[in-house]
């Protein structure tokens, strides 16, 4: 599931909306040791474009599950 996650958000790297949505939507199937793969593939692809979208939405979820 996680490289497919990947596929999409490539695929969507230019809108950020879908961006974003497609990201949370990858939260909710990926396992916790998945999630922090796609954490740190998206901060090594895609920091300099979506950085404050990613900060925001694993910031989000961790609140979610404390």
């Amino acid at each position: 599931m996680l490289e497919h996650q990947k596929i999409v958000l490539r695929g969507v790297k230019e809108n950020t909306k879908l961006f974003k949505k497609e990201l949370e939507k990858s939260l909710q199937w990926l396992t916790l040791k998945e999630v922090n793969q796609l954490y740190n593939w998206l901060l090594n692809n895609f920091s300099d474009s979506h950085h404050n979208v990613i900060e925001e939405v694993f910031h989000k979820e961790c609140d979610m599950v404390m």
